[in-house]
């Protein structure tokens, strides 16, 4: 069977009518670029942010003409809110749906301490109690890494976790959780989130192949990232750690604007240039009114296997100096070792493979310093608990 083409799809997304129920939304200009992978369609639709709920109906309908044609395997249609939509969506009459529309999917409500109370214009996922960025000012500081073992390390401590990967671009949980195939869907729309080392964990990794190159424009990632966060299983958690990319772009607005996030966790290394980038995701977050939980200065020195000397191979201390300087906590140093680099490559992170080691417990400390701020109470590790 052939491939499907973004031809056919945009001439099958003809057969659904936009809000003014006489043009339809190709037409209307509200399709964004489409992307096809290994069967999967994947576009978003622009809509006016303050009539997103009321177009629900159409987002299905797009969704369900899609699934239906030959060679698609899925889809992952979306909204996207823009307050300048107004003129590509003219106002829809009372009470009328587009054609095959219907109603959309209840998630429910949980209520679970300590949930985090949605600040003005942020909706919530229900079931999960705290949503914590872990970011960075730019690549190549080990933000991933630090992810994945501050997850864990909440995870040894006794919470109930699950960790997003919302590097769309450049997805990493797929390989440091050593997981591997495509998740399952509830009812044809609700994904199952994977898990490995009882994290629960969702990344774009596992929709895509690892070497498909990622080419969305803006709104294109923004809806896949809050689709992957709001239809997602993620059941009941304390806390949920989203992964960022590096940087300030579109994925760091999205979740600062429109997640209630509880806080974030800045990675960086030692020296001047990382330190420099790092100021700018704080200043971003603090901008949009994201508490900062602290910095981790991450690669803060080495240790040689051989000998036992202490290097401080990028300096050592300027996030330390930084955080003082700022008025945030400093969380903790975690050195640079073989072992970090080995199990992140082998996907058998150190906080789950070697939980009495030094460095799992640096991270377990970290942990425990970020859910006190969070909870608003002191929280010691808890035993080591080993995985097998």
């Amino acid at each position: 069977m052939a491939d499907v083409t973004k031809e056919q799809v945009l001439e099958t997304l003809k057969t659904v009518r936009g809000p003014d129920l006489e043009h339809d939304i190709v037409e209307l200009g509200m399709v964004s670029d489409v992307f096809i992978s290994d069967g999967k369609v994947y576009f978003s639709i622009t809509v006016p942010a303050d009539r997103a709920k009321e177009l629900e109906p159409m987002r299905l309908a797009a969704e369900r003409v899609i699934k239906e044609m030959p060679g698609v395997k899925g889809a992952l249609v979306t909204l996207t809110a823009d307050k300048k939509a107004a003129a590509a969506a003219p106002a829809a009459r009372p009470a009328a749906n587009p054609p095959h529309g219907h109603a959309g999917h209840d998630h429910g409500s949980h209520a679970h301490a300590p949930q985090q109370p949605p600040r003005a214009g942020k909706i919530g996922v229900p079931g999960i109690g705290a949503i914590i960025a872990v970011a960075s000012g730019k690549g190549g500081v080990g933000k991933s890494t630090t992810a994945v073992n501050l997850a864990l390390g909440l995870l040894a401590n006794g919470l109930r976790v699950g960790i997003l990967d919302a590097d769309i671009y450049g997805p990493s949980m797929p390989r440091l959780l050593k997981i591997s195939g495509r998740p399952t869907q509830i009812d044809g729309r609700i994904i199952n989130p994977m898990e490995n080392y009882g994290l629960k964990v969702m990344s774009m990794g596992f929709l895509v192949d690892e070497e498909t190159a990622m080419i969305w424009r803006g709104p294109m990632v923004q809806s896949a990232l809050l689709q992957m966060l709001r239809e997602v299983a993620w059941g009941e958690l304390d806390v949920l750690v989203v992964d960022m990319p590096p940087g300030t772009g579109d994925v760091q607005l999205t979740m600062a604007q429109q997640v209630p996030l509880a806080g974030a966790v800045i990675v960086s290394t030692p020296q001047d240039l990382a330190l420099i980038d790092a100021r700018k995701g704080l200043n971003m977050f603090r901008k949009v009114e994201v508490p900062v939980l602290g910095i981790v200065e991450n690669m803060s020195y080495f240790m040689a296997p051989d000998t036992g000397t202490r290097y401080d191979i990028f300096g050592h201390g300027g996030a330390r100096k930084e955080a003082e300087r700022i008025g945030v906590p400093f969380l903790g140093e975690v050195p640079l070792t073989m072992n970090i680099r080995e199990t992140s490559d082998a996907g058998t992170p150190l906080v789950a493979s070697e939980p009495n080691g030094v460095v799992a417990g640096i991270y377990r400390g970290i942990a425990a310093k970020v859910w006190e701020q969070v909870a608003g109470q002191p929280q010691r590790p808890a035993p080591t608990i080993v995985f097998e």
